[in-house]
């Protein structure tokens, strides 16, 4: 059999540094700590030792199997630099080199960042691109091209990736113009890229280009098809060959027309089938790029043989590697059995080397019997699936997802709160000192026993109400000291789940997740909010949120079991949620709040699949909260996400108010709700945490202005984007301060229409 990368080969790597040393190195230039030199020297020692890990892993080194990314932030955000798409209102006054890339990544006193949203269906959040009628493009940054030759001088003859024309037009914004008609303007900045990498040595150039493998409102299959094709063109026209890579979902019928215009194709066999391109040379997407579970081997050699029998076939991973944590092996913690079942980045590319070697007929007898073992055992561990949560579900009631009416249950709370107009409160989380994180670690490691440690956290929670107070906010919270992760900490405290000690996946820049491992049936052995959300209650007459996270965002946020479906494993997270709030509202909690930010990020990328998952998630949500009493507000936050596509999902979940992400869309959101007619609670976000910048009078002022204009008074509330827990406490009070002051001008406008 001939293949276009014998070894095999994958489709990114993850590029935070297997102990977050490239999170370190920003975090240490944002401060002042590091110079631009320092940053980019420590940039490319976490690129140097990730392409010698790679070879180490099995790799070749010799032909483009290896894939070349290195952004230092995004690598959409990449793209933009690369291809001068200056925003409209920065056009002129960029700054160049690091200062310029932050700027657009992080804002300033001035300046907003770029709007920040999810990349496709996973939580990473890309930096939408700023595009007007009157935008250009060229080759005006070379980093792609000097990170090329930076895997030359290291002995590795690499693949530079890039996102292609198609997907970064679909997913940018412009105004007077869609994007999607700037591509005959961008496509030649394409092939000057493809000209100087060729004048640098290189030979094949990645195009990841999973737009194609979605149904967009805004742009058609057809349109995304013939840019991509153009672009693809372009490069071949320079001299390179093509890898088109459109892992993310089911390439079939989406990639025919383009596939005469490429060198080989990147498809992602876990959740899709192969495409009838003829004999067109095939990465064969076998292993799962986006999830821990070991692969089983024999299920996918036995996937690959009917490929290698049409044409060239090359094993790779369904996606770029980017969604999973670095190597197993850091992880001394989890128990032997799970870890036995498991397989992260580094053990990905090692089975992608295994599969290759079986596929020219070499097989590692004994690598492949350890995966059969594991999956045997795994399909018939105790704890997989338990027989009194099963039980339980099964005799769920019909109405046990349903809750009295919105309006009866809005009188009640309204005399029950007694909250002024335009209510005020934060999301949930507040900033997590160094010495909170230390006081964690030193009870982690046995230095701080447990009535010291509790005491720590009590004093944070006095400290975090007194100032809530103080800055007149209407509704408070106990602010999370408790909390590592609005996800971790739950699995912390259900069966089924565990939790990694290393196992970090970049979100954004310098933002990383641990994701639990949901392995079995989930269930909540005891309270576990109760006591801290009592505890603050107790020191205000204002009522505190209780904090909790929805089942959706739980699933979303943790690498889950593929054993079933999702919605069954939703409900079980539903019902665990379901007996957390019973506990709150028996200890006098007023008001809970059921976080669900991921509901938008796991909708399906094809139309046909939506209705089913809108269905299972929402009725998810519903069964966690249909148990409340009707005086019992209860709230749900979503951030940074599309929300047009998903407003009668939102209001299916029947929250009495929903919080979401609406900054730095300026407010985009309000006209889909008004469109809607949406009935309840909403508090669009008016202060943009994901930037350190705080926000001026006038641009709280106009943010409102928008959101009034738009939605009655009587159902809005003010708060932030998000929880406030990666931002500095400085830059909190002044915003927050900002946020209840412009509440006020808000409310004294509203009273006089």
């Amino acid at each position: 059999m001939t293949s276009t990368f014998p070894g095999g080969t994958i489709l990114g790597y993850p590029r935070i540094g297997r102990r977050r040393e490239l999170k370190r190195a920003l975090e240490a230039h944002w401060r002042g700590r590091l110079d631009d030199e320092g940053f980019h020297a420590a940039a490319a020692e976490q690129r140097r030792a990730d392409l010698e890990r790679l070879v180490a892993l099995g790799l070749r080194p010799d032909d483009a199997s290896i894939p070349v990314d290195g952004a230092h932030y995004d690598h959409v955000l990449d793209a933009t630099l690369t291809f001068g798409a200056v925003p409209p209102r920065l056009r002129g006054r960029l700054p160049g080199g690091l200062a310029g890339e932050w700027l657009l990544a992080r804002g300033d006193a001035e300046d907003a960042p770029l709007e920040m949203t999810k990349w496709l269906d996973t939580n990473y959040h890309y930096l939408v691109p700023e595009l007007d009628a009157d935008s250009t493009f060229s080759l005006a940054d070379r980093r792609i091209v000097d990170r090329f030759l930076e895997a030359a001088d290291l002995g590795v003859h690499a693949r530079p990736v890039v996102v292609g024309p198609a997907t970064y037009l679909a997913l940018a914004k412009a105004d007077g113009v869609r994007p999607i008609e700037l591509a005959e303007r961008l496509v030649p900045a394409y092939a000057e890229l493809a000209r100087a990498l060729a004048a640098a040595g290189a030979t094949w150039v990645q195009l990841d280009e999973p737009a194609l493998v979605a149904d967009l409102d805004h742009v058609s299959t057809a349109e995304l098809q013939a840019v991509a094709r153009a672009g693809a063109a372009a490069v071949r026209g320079a001299g390179l060959r093509v890898l088109l890579h459109v892992g993310h979902g089911d390439a079939a019928g989406r990639v025919e027309p383009v596939a005469a215009d490429v060198d080989a194709l990147a498809i992602d066999l876990v959740r899709g089938s192969a495409p009838a391109t003829g004999a067109l040379p095939l990465v064969a997407g076998v292993v799962h790029g986006r999830n821990v579970w070991r692969t089983d081997l024999d299920a996918a050699l036995e996937a690959l043989r009917p490929l290698a029998e049409r044409g060239p076939v090359s094993v790779g991973t369904s996606t770029s590697l980017l969604h999973v944590p670095h190597d197993l092996d850091a992880e001394g913690g989890l128990d032997e059995r799970l870890r036995s079942w498991l397989a992260f980045a580094d053990q990905k590319v090692e089975e992608v080397a295994a599969l290759a070697a079986a596929l020219e007929g070499a097989p590692d007898e004994a690598r492949f019997a350890a995966a059969r073992t594991a999956v045997a055992d795994r399909a018939a561990a105790p704890g997989v699936r338990d027989g009194a949560v099963r039980e339980r579900l099964a005799a769920l009631p019909a109405e046990a997802r349903e809750r009295a009416p919105y309006a009866e249950r809005d009188a009640l709370q309204r005399e029950r709160l007694d909250l002024p107009p335009l209510p005020t409160t934060t999301i949930g989380s507040f900033p997590q000192t160094g010495e909170i994180r230390a006081a964690r670690a030193r009870h982690a490691r046995g230095e701080l026993d447990d009535a010291a440690y509790a005491e720590v956290l009590r004093a944070e929670v006095r400290r975090v109400v007194a100032l809530q107070e103080e800055l007149g906010l209407d509704v408070l919270v106990h602010g999370e000291p408790e909390r590592n992760d609005m996800v971790q900490y739950f699995a912390e405290h259900f069966d089924g789940f565990a939790a990694t000690e290393h196992g970090w996946v970049q979100s954004y820049g310098s933002r990383a997740t641990r994701p639990s491992i949901l392995w079995g049936d989930v269930s909540r052995p005891a309270p576990f909010t109760v006591e801290w959300i009592a505890y603050a209650q107790s020191l205000t007459d204002r009522p505190v949120k209780g904090m909790l996270t929805g089942p959706v965002t739980i699933l979303a946020w943790s690498f889950v079991r593929d054993d079933q479906p999702l919605g069954e494993t939703a409900d079980q997270v539903a019902l665990a949620l379901a007996d957390e709030i019973a506990d709150l509202e028996a200890a006098g909690v007023s008001i809970v709040q059921v976080d669900e930010p991921a509901l938008r990020e796991l909708l399906p990328l094809r139309r046909e699949a939506r209705p089913d998952y809108l269905a299972w998630s929402v009725d998810a949500f519903r069964l966690a909260t249909a148990g409340a009493a009707p005086a019992t507000q209860i709230h749900t936050h979503l951030c940074y996400s599309e929300f047009n596509a998903v407003v009668d999902a939102i209001d299916g979940l029947d929250a009495d108010v929903t919080s979401i992400e609406a900054a730095r869309s300026r407010m985009e959101v309000v006209g889909a709700l008004a469109e809607h007619g949406f009935g309840r609670g909403i508090g669009p976000g008016v202060y943009d945490i994901h930037s350190p910048r705080v926000p001026g009078a006038d641009e709280l002022d106009a943010l409102l202005a928008t959101a009034t204009d738009g939605i009655p008074a009587g159902l809005l509330w003010v708060n932030p984007d998000c929880g406030l827990k990666t931002r500095g406490y400085e830059e909190t009070v002044a915003s927050l301060r900002g946020l209840v002051e412009a509440a006020a001008r808000a409310r004294a406008a509203v009273a006089v229409r």
